[in-house]
């Protein structure tokens, strides 16, 4: 018995050895077998290759050139917190019902505000009517670096005329309007902010680089003047309400009070009027690039080859696999 069983246990092991063994070479032939599916269908791949790199050149080839100019900015505005900072702890209670707004823990982060004012729908609406630039915006089909002259698409706008042709249905017009504008604008204006230096970088990119320069300039300088504006503006405000306040009250530590708020809101008024860069100072200027941002035509080639390559081998396997069934 014990014999018959030591055979039976060799025979079962002789047996998963040899179905493991024809496994393996199952998977040797099919990998042989891929292997020889693919070459055989070689010309096939050289043929979709050779297509999708030459259709790629074409492609990347009429894409028109896009430069972007960029500037760094530095936050001006701690210059001008100092004074309503110190007063914050002491005042600030009486200081809000004045409608003057001392921040907190003695800073006013006056940055943020205006970068959030920057990304606005108003300010951009603004910045476009002000300067004129909705056709450079959003009729420009490419730029002449000979020449330095925008060409337009002549199917949405002419030049000539200054009238817009773009044939689109209701409710859009064929001027476009801001908020398509401002829809275009966002996705060619870049503002980063680092939050360890405090630094601000603003970039804007277009098919011309000296409009790309332009605009860059155009928005540091219409930011500084919209802040300084606000600034101006609700300073004035709470100087007349403190001065009614005055007018109003004998308490000689309330008036106390009340008058350096009045000195803090017209060191304000006084600051903005003074300096051009109210809210950021150009560390670096913003330049006309030489060289082109973008398209990257090289790797749109190599990326379409790689896909076609990839396309053409499960093109081959997929049909060899269906013929095989």
């Amino acid at each position: 018995m014990n014999n018959q069983g030591g055979k039976l246990n060799n025979e079962k092991m002789a047996s998963n050895i040899y179905v493991e063994n024809h496994h393996l070479t199952d998977d040797e032939i099919d990998l042989h077998e891929i292997f020889s599916v693919i070459w055989q269908g070689r010309w096939i791949i050289i043929i979709i290759v050779s297509l999708f790199s030459i259709a790629s050149v074409i492609y990347a080839m009429k894409q028109p050139n896009i430069y972007k100019s960029e500037a760094l900015l530095a936050p001006a505005e701690q210059e001008q917190a100092g004074g309503l900072g110190a007063l914050a702890g002491q005042f600030g209670g009486l200081a809000s019902l004045a409608g003057v707004n001392l921040g907190s823990n003695g800073s006013v982060d006056k940055t943020q505000m205006a970068i959030e004012v920057l990304k606005s729908r108003q300010f951009t609406s603004d910045f476009i009517q002000k300067h004129n630039i909705l056709a450079d915006l959003m009729a420009v089909k490419a730029w002449d670096m000979k020449t330095n002259e925008i060409i337009y698409d002549e199917e949405i706008f002419e030049a000539k005329r200054n009238k817009w042709l773009r044939e689109v249905e209701a409710p859009f017009k064929p001027k476009p309007s801001m908020q398509e504008a401002y829809k275009v604008f966002e996705k060619i204006i870049n503002i980063k902010k680092d939050n360890e230096t405090g630094m601000v970088s603003l970039s804007i990119e277009h098919f011309s680089p000296i409009i790309a320069q332009q605009w860059v300039n155009w928005l540091i300088t219409d930011i500084n003047q919209t802040m300084k504006e606000r600034d101006v503006i609700e300073a004035t405000k709470s100087t007349n309400f403190l001065a009614q306040q005055l007018e109003q009250t004998k308490i000689a530590d309330i008036r106390t009070v009340l008058y350096k708020l009045v000195e803090e809101q017209t060191k304000t008024i006084m600051f903005a009027n003074v300096r051009a860069e109210y809210i950021f100072k150009t560390i670096d200027p913003a330049l006309v690039p030489e060289e082109k941002f973008k398209p990257q035509r090289a790797l749109i080639v190599l990326i379409s080859t790689f896909f076609a390559g990839v396309l053409s081998v499960f093109f081959i396997l997929i049909k060899f696999y269906i013929v095989r069934k």
